[in-house]
């Protein structure tokens, strides 16, 4: 990757970014959008992302409830085997 696209991705990420409607600072709002993607992928857990981003997990949860961000604590197949019950 040359120089120049790496400036232009780094651009394109801040631009991201910003239009995130929670936090003041772009790096904040940087390391909330990452936080995201490792907890939906499972590669952190709630508590982490909540620790990670320093606050309090319940201040977490209601956060992704005010950007419509569903989140659970159980894996598809749990959600699954509840609906048959």
């Amino acid at each position: 990757m040359h120089i120049f696209e790496t400036m232009t991705t780094d651009r394109v990420l801040k631009n991201v970014a910003s239009e995130v409607p929670l936090f003041d600072d772009i790096d904040r709002k940087e390391k909330f959008l990452f936080v995201l993607g490792a907890l939906f992928s499972r590669l952190i857990s709630l508590q982490k992302a909540a620790e990670i981003m320093e606050i309090n997990s319940d201040v977490f949860l209601e956060l992704l409830d005010s950007m419509g961000l569903e989140f659970s604590y159980l894996t598809d197949r749990d959600v699954d085997l509840e609906k048959t019950w």
